[in-house]
């Protein structure tokens, strides 16, 4: 999951540009990164000197959220995918790594997984709506959902 997740942000990519681009592009590389992570257990053999998510990469998700939602427009409701084609793909990407999260947290009932990798995992996933939400005009592009709209 956590490739299909760096595959949907490489679709995603086709319609970023900019700074935001630089940003997806960098964390492409951290999920190589994680996979490298998730694949060598803590207490496994070759568990010293293995590639580790670090507390640094998660500070950095967390401060591109924090800067970025200070300019989105506040919710009023659920964001359903939509929007701008970066928008759209970044939704997709973040329902595949939050599929990632649920399968390494189950994963990590039996296995010894750096407890960072799944924080990583979990800050990744609002990253990319909070980004996905900035793509869409800054929030005010959003798709709300309009609960029982269908009913009538």
């Amino acid at each position: 999951m956590v490739d299909e997740t760096n595959a949907a942000l490489g679709i995603a990519l086709l319609h970023v540009h900019g700074d935001e681009a630089g940003i997806l592009r960098r964390i492409q590389n951290e999920l190589f990164d994680l996979g490298a992570d998730l694949s060598t257990p803590l207490d496994g053999r070759n568990a010293e000197g293995a590639l580790r998510i670090t507390q640094a990469q998660i500070d950095r998700l967390e401060k591109e959220i924090d800067d970025w939602n200070e300019d989105l427009s506040p919710l009023t409701s659920f964001v359903l995918p939509g929007g701008t084609a970066a928008s759209s793909y970044l939704h997709l990407a973040r329902t595949v790594c939050r599929r990632a999260e649920g399968l390494a947290v189950t994963a990590s009932r039996d296995y010894a997984i750096n407890p960072l990798a799944l924080m990583y995992l979990n800050r990744l996933s609002d990253h990319l709506f909070v980004l996905g939400r900035r793509l869409n005009d800054g929030g005010d592009g959003d798709i709300l959902w309009q609960p029982g709209a269908s009913r009538n």
